[in-house]
């Protein structure tokens, strides 16, 4: 299974944005970004979740805060979402407990990731509930480890600049490509259905922030507006 994403700017302020980072609101809108959900059945069963983004100038990618990779950085860290930070928001049903009854259907996870190495992963009961920050981090199902993503290796590096020649202006722009790839363990259930951290997945919304100097773009599939990735009637249907 997988599952692909076009990701779109919001355009509530572009304009203005444009005009805080130097450029104009076209460069802006022609920044790319889609992501790809992937079921990996090997070595263990897991969600891959890889992110390509295509800035369209040298001198916009010159703008981006885009932190470099360091191993030591990989751990739990809170606060991401006021940096670049790759996202992605799961929700669906509960998975029974021991005593049959199905836990809080509102709940959702929310997966925050720098592109240096740091994560976290938070557990939201409803809408932005609990409202406190940083948010009450995801723990396993035995409440004694917070629940944790896995870097894919390969994506641990910038992919080179390219060419590309645009068919509808004919003009050619130089691309500079970037690119992270992590994995959440899932649980197997009946009928190619999935579990993550007991909740069987139904809806996913992958979304990005890209800072520029000290202004933040947000992407997602679809938006609210403002902007607001923790709203669940803008999130996409899980094809698992």
């Amino acid at each position: 299974m997988s599952q692909t994403f076009t990701l779109c700017i919001a355009t509530d302020t572009i304009v203005d944005d444009a005009q805080k980072i130097g450029v104009t609101a076209d460069e802006l809108s022609r920044i790319h970004i889609q992501v790809t959900a992937k079921i990996v059945p090997q070595p263990t069963l897991h969600l891959q979740l890889t992110y390509y983004i295509d800035v369209p100038t040298p001198s916009l990618a010159a703008k981006l805060d885009w932190p470099t990779w360091q191993t030591k950085q990989v751990g739990f860290s809170d606060y991401l979402w006021e940096e670049t930070c790759l996202e992605c928001f799961i929700k669906g049903s509960p998975v029974k407990d021991e005593a049959g009854y199905p836990k809080n259907a509102a709940s959702y996870v929310e997966i925050n990731a720098s592109p240096d190495g740091r994560y976290a992963l938070y557990q939201f009961d409803s809408y932005r509930n609990p409202s406190t920050l940083p948010p009450s981090p995801l723990y396993h199902i035995d409440k004694q480890e917070r629940v944790g993503i896995h870097w894919a290796n390969e994506s641990l590096q910038r992919s080179p600049t390219y060419n590309s020649l645009s068919i509808k202006s004919s003009r050619a722009s130089t691309l500079t490509r970037y690119e992270r790839c992590f994995g959440i363990l899932l649980n197997p259930l009946p009928k190619q259905q999935y579990a993550f951290n007991n909740t069987v997945i139904e809806y996913i919304h992958p979304c990005v922030i890209l800072k520029f100097n000290e202004t933040a773009l947000y992407f997602a599939p679809c938006h609210a507006s403002p902007p607001d990735f923790h709203n669940a009637h803008h999130w996409s249907k899980f094809e698992g």
